[in-house]
């Protein structure tokens, strides 16, 4: 399938690889299941190929998946096919099936677990962050142009008591009293309705974060366990693998999508990695607090980091190895490696 925010455009494929059947549907529950209604018609639909199964795909994804239909992601089609095929949506549909057939494929995310949930929470605090420093840089703002008595009443004060006392500078004049309003009044109105917004979003951050942290210790509690991991960390790290982790491999494939994988940078007779700048840069500054919060706290982490020192290692070199440690453990407790038995 080839999805768009108001279309989905669907190829059937035989498992010859011919096309059997091309038609577009309308991105809605009633367009779901006329879409798979018309692809059974064709014979018997056991897998899907869907494009964007984390965007405009992930509704068709989960009604596919309800209805026993195993869906794969798939990858835009790569710039040389373009070139020699060109690009339209029924091709885009076919190659989405192709992908599947050949094994090119990967699983697709679901989107209905424990981690969507973190995810939609996620959005909604840092939403509410950036807007609550923008309101007390503003706020902040007004006070420097503020009237001398104003800042004057107001100076000294912290952070705290600062909203307090301006939110109740609010209701000093009505809105038909606007004509005759001097530039004190309205700055002392103005800091009112910033205070009460900053309280309001403040009041919004810490509800999510008592949901996220309840989140964290039912579906993942063995993370909050680990030196070094609170719940933003566990929330950031659970994001990147997601609600399937049985799409990653191994752990290195997660220390490379979070960016702690080392790269090679040799070049003759010097030997040595580099930090890869790559990979899900909110799992690679998770890590990273892990790191240092481990070598404040951690005598292990710190014995460490003195027998790398020791070894002639930079400090960027010793925390890269330490991510990585880090990026393996974490791996471990999210999905647990199979134990293989001796014979």
């Amino acid at each position: 399938m080839d999805t768009h925010r108001d279309a989905q455009l669907a190829a059937v494929l035989s498992l010859t690889g011919a096309v059997l059947a091309t038609d577009e549907f309308p991105a809605t529950s009633a367009g779901y299941r006329d879409l798979l209604k018309w692809a059974r018609k064709s014979g018997t639909v056991g897998r899907a190929g869907v494009e964007g199964t984390g965007s405009y795909g992930a509704s068709l994804s989960r009604y596919l998946l309800a209805q026993g239909v195993d869906v794969f992601d798939v990858n835009w089609m790569d710039r040389a096919d373009r070139r020699r095929r060109g690009k339209s949506d029924p091709l885009d549909a076919q190659n989405a099936a192709r992908a599947v057939l050949s094994g090119r494929a990967s699983g697709a995310k679901t989107g209905d677990g424990p981690v969507q949930i973190a995810r939609m929470y996620k959005l909604t605090k840092v939403s509410a962050v950036k807007a609550r420093t923008q309101a007390i840089n503003q706020l902040k703002a007004v006070l420097v142009t503020a009237d001398p008595v104003l800042r004057e009443e107001l100076a000294g004060l912290g952070n705290a008591e600062l909203l307090r006392t301006c939110a109740l500078f609010t209701g000093v004049s009505s809105r038909e009293d606007a004509g005759a309003e001097s530039v004190v009044q309205a700055t002392r109105i103005t800091l009112g309705l910033l205070a009460h917004r900053l309280g309001q979003l403040s009041e919004q951050i810490r509800d999510v974060e008592t949901r996220l942290s309840r989140l964290v210790e039912w579906h993942a509690s063995q993370l909050l366990d680990v030196v070094g991991i609170g719940p933003d960390t566990a929330v950031a790290l659970l994001i990147t693998v997601g609600d399937n982790p049985e799409r990653l491999d191994n752990e290195a494939s997660f220390a490379a999508l979070c960016g702690v994988s080392p790269v090679e940078r040799s070049s003759g007779r010097r030997q040595f990695r580099r930090l890869n700048r790559g990979g899900d840069r909110q799992a690679n500054a998770a890590l990273h607090r892990i790191v240092f919060t481990r070598l404040r706290c951690d005598p292990r982490t710190q014995t460490y980091y003195e027998r790398r020192t020791q070894e002639g290692k930079t400090r960027r070199e010793s925390i890269r190895c330490l991510k990585r440690y880090a990026a393996r453990e974490v791996f471990n407790l999210v999905r647990p490696v199979p134990v293989t038995p001796s014979l």
